[in-house]
């Protein structure tokens, strides 16, 4: 695990304070969509199905910093939509890095460069550029000819300028192990990107493209394979060791979507934002009046193919934090990885 030491250190106080409170359910990080608008319409993702009325609102700063602080989560993902269409996004930003919130603005990259100059680098804040393969692959996912391209040259520049950037790969069905090693190797080993985030394609119901989402058996043959051979070691994945044993299908979680809650125009999102039943307008809502028992695999058959990090990353950290030999695990991985 990549993770900065800061970071880690901040996450792991964060954990142990939940649990001298005896807390059940409390955020990890919280998925924050102050606008549905993108300038992409990848196969995948369902957002900009939203109605054009919808799709023209932008956030006010102080509701996304305030939903933020309402949570107590200590790092943000600020998502989309494309985030850096958002005409105050800097100034979110801004706000929650003062918080001393690690903040990851999530951007396919193509207003990165324009838009950089309103950023500064901060051991706080990361962009987080998507990539899901080399240039064909990934162009042919986003359904755009030069992305790919772009994307490079924006990680680039700001990494030449100082700033933490990490990536996030989604892989489908039409994937192989040799395509993720290889679209792997050339963010960890030639872009050199801090972290690395990778996740199996889960069956957006709003989504074009509803035939190439992974089911479970396929996802853990695919990542077996393609983290053999060292691969997994010598990659800078932002993962726990146990959540990669979950990809792999060496351990078996159940779903705690309840901890990495989503915040978009509508509100809290029940109960994940890959999953729409609803929507309240405090935190303490989502957590309370939600009946997160219903979700996961083997109970609602939606969830039954999803592998997704924002339900199964969590119980892979609850799990580490319980467990002293995986604890120690974590830590020399993340060690490690800041080492290099």
């Amino acid at each position: 695990m990549a993770m900065p030491l800061r970071q880690s250190i901040k996450v792991a106080t964060y954990l142990a304070e939940q649990k001298i409170r005896r807390r059940d359910k409390f955020p990890l990080i919280v998925e924050l969509e102050p606008l549905f608008a993108c300038n992409l319409a990848c196969e995948g993702c369902g957002k900009i199905q939203h109605p054009a009325g919808v799709l023209k609102q932008r956030m006010p700063v102080a509701q996304a910093v305030g939903a933020v602080l309402e949570s107590g989560a200590p790092m943000v993902s600020i998502a989309g939509g494309e985030p850096l269409m958002h005409p105050q996004i800097d100034e979110i930003a801004r706000q929650l890095v003062a918080k001393r919130k690690y903040v990851f603005l999530c951007t396919n990259a193509m207003l990165m460069r324009k838009k950089m100059d309103k950023f500064k680098p901060s051991p706080y804040f990361a962009f987080a550029v998507h990539i899901d393969g080399l240039r064909e692959r990934h162009d042919e996912s986003v359904a755009k000819e030069g992305v790919f391209d772009e994307a490079v040259e924006a990680i680039k520049e700001a990494k030449r300028r100082g700033f933490r950037v990490t990536t996030n790969s989604t892989f489908f069905n039409t994937d192989t192990p040799q395509t993720i090693v290889e679209v792997l190797n050339f963010l960890n080993d030639d872009l050199k990107v801090d972290e690395m985030m990778i996740s199996p394609a889960y069956a957006y119901e709003k989504a074009p493209d509803q035939e190439h989402f992974l089911g479970v058996e396929q996802t853990r043959e695919l990542f077996k394979k393609a983290f053999s051979g060292g691969n997994r070691a010598r990659w800078r994945l932002n993962h726990s060791p146990l959540f990669l044993d979950f990809l792999e299908g060496k351990v078996d979680f159940p779903c705690t979507a309840w901890a990495i809650p989503n915040y978009s125009l509508f509100g809290w999102q029940r109960p994940c934002y890959l999953m729409s039943d609803g929507y309240v307008p405090t935190y303490r809502e989502l957590i309370e009046e939600t009946d997160w028992d219903k979700y996961g695999r083997g109970k609602d058959p939606r969830c039954d193919n999803c592998m997704a990090h924002c339900g199964y990353e969590p119980t892979a950290v609850l799990a580490t934090m319980g467990s002293l030999k995986e604890s120690l695990r974590a830590m020399r991985e993340t060690v490690s990885g800041n080492r290099e």
